[in-house]
């Protein structure tokens, strides 16, 4: 019985306590922020778009007759003229064809005036009725005979004089050549060994993809009916340096890729200096001709959340009154309005160097947070120019008096 009562006791105590009111949490102090007031500003961007670059003409050559390789006349790599002699197959066996073939012409052409006079001798004769009908015609049949086979040999001389000159491989166009596949010495099989390859070099042509909703600007860009810019199409080579040249529009694919939703658009691009090499991987850029002013913020004022990008922006609020009972000091060490930091969802444009073009979501005039926002939610406190700002805001900044403009 005592042992009940002491339980009894016990819980009753503990529930006491339990219901005392707990001690009230001190308010959070406000987060150190730094703000920068949006406003729109012209500005100078490119669209830019991973490209490569191709030749405008590329085969590989082949050889058309078998036999040993007996000259290699071009160094790999090396630029050469059309018509440039790069190989040579031992000619030995198709210059004795062809010499033959031209000695076998000699003959039929001989049997062919022999025979030419056989006939008219016969044709005389049997005009005047002086000899067999039989005789005339099998000389008229031995003339015929013998014009064939002279037709005969004398395509044979030709066909010998073109193995003649397939032993002799030739560059096809001016282009560039890549490493030799032979060498000297090798057996070459017709239509089955890959000699070497050639490409063209100048002009240098890069294709890049494009989603098909752009695929109008391009048509007029391609018709020429969009403004003249002499940079309106540039080139970052694969160490981030500017080509020193300008494109153009070639040609535009025939079609839209289905299941990707984009279509192939080629520039041309001069390669005087040889610089641009087939295969590359280079960065189209396209100059932005869109004239009117840009909201352009820091990068780093961004958050993304699930594929969505946010922006905090600086709002006076309303605070409850203070306690007459505390201090300024115990209330708030906030001096100058009360300031809270709201979530705002933007769309986002093209990045410029540190910045990036806001399309929707904030207007000019707003605060927006640029340091500090990975100590923000939506409804923090905040007390803005508290804290440093980094190099990257200074840059930012610096950039935006610049108008955005990127190299």
């Amino acid at each position: 019985m005592n042992k009940a009562i002491t339980r009894i006791i016990f819980i009753s105590f503990l529930a006491l306590f339990s219901c005392q009111s707990k001690p009230t949490a001190p308010p959070t102090p406000p987060a150190p922020v730094n703000l920068q007031t949006v406003s729109k500003k012209t500005v100078l961007y490119y669209d830019q778009y991973p490209s490569t670059t191709q030749p405008l003409s590329q085969v590989n050559l082949f050889p058309e007759v078998q036999g040993y390789i007996t000259a290699i006349l071009a160094k790999d790599g090396a630029h050469v003229k059309k018509g440039q002699v790069l190989y040579e197959i031992d000619k030995r066996l198709f210059q004795a064809n062809y010499d033959q073939a031209s000695a076998n012409l000699k003959v039929a052409q001989g049997n062919t005036k022999q025979a030419q006079q056989d006939a008219d001798r016969y044709e005389y004769l049997n005009s005047q009725n002086a000899v067999a009908k039989q005789l005339y015609d099998h000389a008229v049949i031995a003339l015929q005979n013998a014009k064939n086979a002279e037709k005969a040999a004398e395509e044979a001389v030709k066909t010998a004089r073109t193995n003649l000159a397939y032993s002799v491989i030739t560059a096809p166009f001016d282009g560039t050549i890549g490493f030799s596949q032979v060498r000297l010495g090798n057996m070459v099989s017709v239509g089955q060994t890959i000699l070497n390859t050639i490409s063209t070099d100048d002009p240098m042509a890069v294709d890049f993809l494009v989603n098909e909703k752009q695929l109008p600007f391009f048509e007029s860009l391609e018709k020429g009916n969009a403004e003249t810019n002499d940079s309106l199409f540039t080139l970052l080579m694969p160490d981030n340096s500017l080509y020193p040249f300008t494109g153009k529009i070639s040609v535009i694919d025939r079609a839209v890729n289905s299941q990707t939703g984009t279509i192939r658009v080629r520039l041309v691009f001069p390669n005087t200096g040889y610089i641009l090499r087939a295969g590359m991987s280079c960065i189209v850029r396209v100059h932005n001709q869109e004239s009117s002013p840009q909201m352009l913020i820091p990068s780093k004022a961004i958050v993304e959340q699930m594929g969505e990008y946010f922006v905090f922006i600086a709002k006076d609020t309303v605070l409850p009154k203070k306690d007459s009972t505390k201090t300024e000091k115990e209330t708030d060490t906030v001096k100058g309005p009360k300031l809270v930091a709201l979530q705002r969802k933007v769309q986002t444009g093209q990045t410029i160097g540190p910045n990036v073009i806001i399309k929707s979501g904030i207007n000019p005039g707003d605060k927006v947070v640029v340091d500090g926002v990975q100590l923000l939610h939506d409804g923090s406190r905040i007390n803005p120019g508290k804290k440093p700002a980094t190099d990257s805001t200074a840059k930012g900044q610096q950039d935006g008096n610049n108008n955005g403009k990127k190299d």
